[in-house]
Parts: structure tokens; C-alpha cells; sequence
């Protein structure tokens, strides 16, 4: 990328015009890139004075952390401690902003080496990742702090923060489907998940994993799959097929308990011959809100 008008696009939606394009130019420059150049002017990989966007990488982590946990504090007056730090931990994950950086096409503005090019790095999730911490340093650094909050409400934050809200007052463990699953099976004593990798594909730099769960009983019996999941590392493929079981079940789990409301609304129903109505009424209730 040779042209600052190329840049309009990401500009456009970062929400802020540079006035230093250079800056936004750093951001996106791999090291790949910066060593084949330094090599090509100097003879050397590194003429101390590299042109990369490792340094503003360690920036925009840093205002990610600080924009994001503003905007918890605020919102969520309720929260403590704990709960703010598990929320921002997912927000600012690598995960997170790699999907950020496949929402605005930030891939297709990297400036990186023909080796890296050659191997898909405008795909690869730690890439982006840290690519998208360099541009929020980009822009923090010419528009402060209220340029990347206006950002980070529209693409960090947004429907991303509703969800996982939703999730935390569900009680499960934020992103961590596997240990809320773990904490369910153990509560409900219905055994321990095993997860086998059924199939590989795609070539090195860009493998699939399809992972099926099972349960295995006391007795050692290993069950028919109750979820299955996919993803470029087994570990994301046993954390979709945790998620996809863990959902199951809390569905099926709310179709067979009734709501207190309608056990307390029908208990009084309950015909009763002889002795404490009103004791029998509630013992009633209780066996039905158990089943």
C-alpha cells in the first residue's frame, strides 16, 4: 500500500480522518514487512529504527483496557470487582478483536511480507488481533481518549457487552464453556464429558478440528455424543461443542421444571382428603418443583 487515499475506507470507519496517515500506515505494518525492507535498504534485519506496529501494539492494549473498563464501570453500577474483570478479560481478549478486525475488513489493509502473505496472515486471528490494538493506538494517539471510545461503543463493545451480560447473570463462566459444563455435570451428577477429535482438515496454517463430546457414566459407559464443535485449534472445538451441549441442556432442563409462578398458582388445586390442607398444599408444590 503506497497511496495514503487507499486509507480512506478504514478511516471512514474507525470513525476519525488522520491528519499523520503515517501513524495509521505504522499500525498496519507487519513485521514482515518492516524486515524485508530493512534488509533491502540496510543489509541488516533491523537499522533501529523499524518501522513496525509492535510498539503501538503494547499501546492500544493498554487504552483497550483502560476505554473498556470505563465504559463496565459506568454501565454496570451493580457489578463488582470479579464481575467487571471477567467482562473486560473477554472484551479486550485476542479472540474478541480478531473478530473486530474481521468485522471492519482490517485485513485487507495490512501491509505485510511476502512470506506472511504467502501463508494467509491477513486471515490469522493473532495477527488481526494485534494489528487492531495497533490501530486503536493510531488513534488514540491523534484523537485521544473520546476517538476511541466512539469506536469501541460501535464495534468492541455494542451487542458483544449485551451477551456476554446475558451470559454472566445466567451464572456460566464467561467464555469458558467447558468449565461451566464441568460445573453442571458435577451439580447434576450426570457424568464426566469426554471429548475426541473426530476429524482434521484444511492445510497446516489453516487446520479445522471436529470435536465430539459424550458423557462417560460412574460405571465407565461412554454415552452417544451430546454436542459437537469445530475450529482452527482442538481447544476451540471442545469449547463450541461444550457450548452447544451446555445450551441443550439448559433448554431441555427448563422444557421439564415448571416456573415457580405456575406450581404456585396451581398448588392450591391440589385436592386434598382429610388432615392439613394447607401443609399438604405446600408439600405438593415442593414435589413438583423437585420433578
Amino acid at each position: 500500500m503506497t497511496h495514503f487515499a487507499e486509507l480512506a475506507g478504514l478511516e471512514s470507519v474507525l470513525g476519525h480522518l488522520f491528519v499523520r496517515p503515517e501513524l495509521l500506515v505504522q499500525a498496519l505494518t507487519h513485521r514482515s514487512l518492516a524486515f524485508e525492507q530493512a534488509m533491502e535498504a540496510t543489509g541488516k534485519p533491523d537499522d533501529g529504527a523499524r518501522a513496525d506496529n509492535e510498539r503501538l501494539e503494547f499501546l492500544g492494549d493498554a487504552v483497550l483496557g483502560l476505554v473498556v473498563a470505563e465504559a463496565l464501570f459506568a454501565s454496570n453500577s451493580k457489578w463488582q470487582e470479579g464481575e467487571l474483570t471477567r467482562m473486560r478479560a473477554q472484551l479486550v481478549s485476542r479472540q474478541h478483536m480478531a473478530e473486530v478486525a474481521q468485522q471492519i475488513c482490517l485485513g485487507d489493509y495490512l501491509r505485510l511480507g511476502k512470506g506472511e502473505e504467502r501463508s494467509g496472515g491477513r486471515k490469522k486471528a493473532a495477527l488481526l488481533a494485534n494489528s487492531m490494538e495497533a490501530v486503536i493506538a493510531a488513534v488514540f494517539l491523534e484523537g485521544g481518549l473520546e476517538a476511541v471510545r466512539s469506536f469501541a461503543r460501535k464495534y468492541i463493545l455494542g451487542s458483544a457487552a449485551d451477551d456476554l451480560a446475558r451470559e454472566l447473570r445466567s451464572g456460566a463462566s464467561l467464555g469458558d464453556h467447558k468449565s461451566a459444563l464441568q460445573e453442571h455435570l458435577q451439580s447434576s451428577h450426570m457424568g464426566v464429558p469426554v471429548y475426541t477429535v473426530e476429524s482434521e482438515s484444511g492445510p497446516d496454517h489453516r487446520k479445522r478440528f471436529r470435536v465430539e463430546l459424550r458423557l462417560r457414566s460412574a460405571d465407565g459407559e461412554t454415552g452417544m455424543p451430546i454436542g459437537s464443535g469445530t475450529g482452527s485449534t482442538k481447544k476451540k472445538a471442545e469449547q463450541e461443542a461444550a457450548r452447544r451441549a451446555l445450551a441443550r441442556m439448559m433448554v431441555q432442563r427448563a422444557e421439564l421444571v415448571p416456573d415457580e409462578a405456575e406450581v404456585a398458582s396451581s398448588a392450591p388445586n391440589v385436592i386434598v382428603e382429610g388432615g392439613d390442607a394447607a401443609a399438604r398444599t405446600k408439600s405438593a408444590g415442593k414435589r413438583l418443583v423437585k420433578a
